[in-house]
This record gives C-alpha cells, structure tokens and sequence, in this order.
C-alpha cells in the first residue's frame, strides 16, 4: 500500500470511490473537479490518497485555515477496511499538520454513521459535546446527493 498526497490527477479515482460508499454526501459544487481544484490549490500537501496497485482505495480531504485543521471525506473502500488503512491515513495528514505548526484538528461524522463514529472513538478522537455545529448555506445550487452504497468515515 503506497499512502501519498492527492493531486487533481486522482479526481476520477476519487470520486468513483466517494460514489460506493453507503451514506456519503457528495455537493454538486464543492465536490466537483473544479470544486476539489479549488480545495487542493488553497491545500496542496494536506490531502491524501490510499493507493493499492495503482487503484486509490481510501482518501482524505485535509485543510487548514492557518489555525485549525479539518477533515474531509475521510473514506475508505468497503473491500479493504479493517487493515489500517484509515488510521495510517490519519496519521499521515496529522503530521503534515503539525509540520504546518497546526495545533489541533476537527472533523464531522454524521451521527447515523457507526462504521465513522466507532473508528473515531477507536483511535482516539473526542466527541464533543459542549457546542453546537451551525451551518449557515450561501449557494443553494451546491446540492448534496447520499450515495447509497456503505458508511462514510
């Protein structure tokens, strides 16, 4: 297994694997080529890609705003969990942000999403449960289509 940082090149790749997983939520906008363009631009070392002869099986979208870090999408191919995959993903995108003096990291797993919640508690992160999480939508064209194929992560 070959963990490496995503580059628009492995956008296909990518969201074919995105389009399997049962539960994950895809935008119309952000999600888009162009969408993922923008995104690695603004974070070109961050993000990651899990690859197995040539076939990418796990990725993470990983930003930062200078201050926080977060992850994105963090999945992995149905066939190949439960080999570490995701934890060494984790890990790889953590210490890139450390060397970009980022000092700690959120993500959001839906709550229906046990497969996520459980591999969260697993490997060490924290529910939080003294805030609440707003969102606020500027675009309504930016849509989000659930794909029906596994749990997302």
């Amino acid at each position: 297994m070959n963990i490496r940082v995503m580059t628009l090149d492995d956008y296909e790749q990518v969201y074919d694997l995105w389009n399997r997983i049962h539960g994950f939520r895809i935008r119309s906008i952000d999600d888009s080529r162009e969408g993922i363009e923008r995104f690695l631009k603004r974070n070109p070392s961050t993000s990651v890609v899990a690859e197995i002869d040539g076939k990418v099986v796990g990725s993470i979208l990983c930003g930062h705003d200078g201050r926080r870090g977060c992850l994105y999408h963090v999945c992995v191919d149905k066939e190949f969990r439960r080999r570490g995959i995701g934890r060494q993903m984790v890990i790889w995108t953590m210490e890139i942000l450390k060397k970009e003096k980022i000092n700690n990291v959120s993500l959001i797993a839906f709550t229906e999403n046990e497969i996520g919640n459980t591999f969260w508690n697993t490997i060490g992160w924290k529910e939080r449960l003294d805030l609440n999480y707003y969102d606020f939508v500027l675009n309504t064209e930016n849509y989000t289509d659930i794909k029906a194929g596994g749990n997302v992560g």
